[in-house]
């Protein structure tokens, strides 16, 4: 009996999901691919990692074409109605979701929360905000009140693929907020992440988090925008800009300590422009 035998199906399933789920952005379809040859049983994989597709797109926040509208929204667990199933606030649509071809259809009509007002104009701060500092950013803002509490969730999403050159990256930030419908205090929880992956002759992974946390007031609609948005930009900006000096600061010291100080051209590393450098060639050298 070959050991490839010996294997359980559950114990496939696990390992191969585990690939799916540590697949880097905008590599999901190679990760698969890569899988499926391994496992060699397409029923098994679709069946059993399923939920794997399913956690990686939400995870993800995996930005997908609204059907009958001109916008895009994320998938996330925060809009997802049931599996498969997700809500679009702005549109008011419910819609079906392949998370394998990762492509929306089937939409039908849907039910707004009794927090649209508010969720609506933070909807259109958030996306005017996304526009001005994301180049190809989608932004969504989700919404559900139980209890005379409202739950916030804003999710903001952009990256940038260059599969040709051998680099991905994405940007996720996921914002939250639970108060009285009748406003009041309440605290802004952030999750700001960031992972590129670039792989040309070599493989070099960042990937990067920051948690916040910071108090606001809902008041009206249009205060509740400007508070959340206030608090959002000079956080996000604040992170961006910390990654780039560590980026400055890493040139120095981090990577001094694993390899020459100045790679064959002579010249210190500029992290800015990393996408133009062979980096898999020069780490090996």
């Amino acid at each position: 009996m070959s050991y490839e035998e010996q294997i359980p199906d559950s114990e496939k399933v696990k390992i191969a999901s585990s690939f799916i789920l540590a697949a880097p952005a905008g590599e999901f379809n190679e990760v698969f691919n890569d899988v499926r040859v391994l496992l060699s049983n397409d029923d098994l994989l679709k069946r059993g990692a399923a939920n794997a597709f399913s956690q990686y797109n939400k995870d993800q926040f995996t930005p997908v074409d609204v059907p009958g509208a001109s916008h895009k929204t994320l998938i996330t667990k925060h809009n997802e109605v049931q599996e498969g199933t997700f809500f679009d606030p702005r549109s008011g649509q419910t819609f079906s979701f392949d998370h394998l071809r990762r492509e929306a259809d089937n939409a039908q009509p849907g039910q707004k929360d009794a927090a649209e007002t508010l969720r609506n104009a933070i909807d259109n701060a958030i996306r005017k905000y996304t526009e001005n500092h994301y180049p190809d950013g989608v932004s969504a803002v989700f919404a559900s009140t139980s209890g005379g509490q409202v739950t916030l969730a804003i999710c903001i999403e952009d990256h940038k693929f260059n599969p040709n050159n051998f680099w991905n990256g994405r940007w996720r930030s996921e914002w939250t907020a639970t108060f009285a419908s009748s406003g009041g205090p309440a605290t802004l929880n952030g999750a700001l992440k960031v992972q590129v992956h670039y792989y040309e002759d070599g493989n070099v992974q960042l990937q990067t988090n920051k948690d916040v946390s910071e108090p606001i007031t809902i008041g009206n609609p249009e205060s509740a925008a400007s508070a959340i948005i206030a608090v959002i930009e000079k956080a996000e900006n604040e992170y961006q800009t910390a990654i780039s000096e560590n980026y400055s600061v890493m040139s120095d010291t981090t990577f001094k300590a694993l390899r020459r100080v100045l790679p064959v051209t002579r010249s210190k590393i500029e992290w800015g422009k990393m996408f133009s450098y062979k980096v898999g060639a020069e780490l090996h050298k």
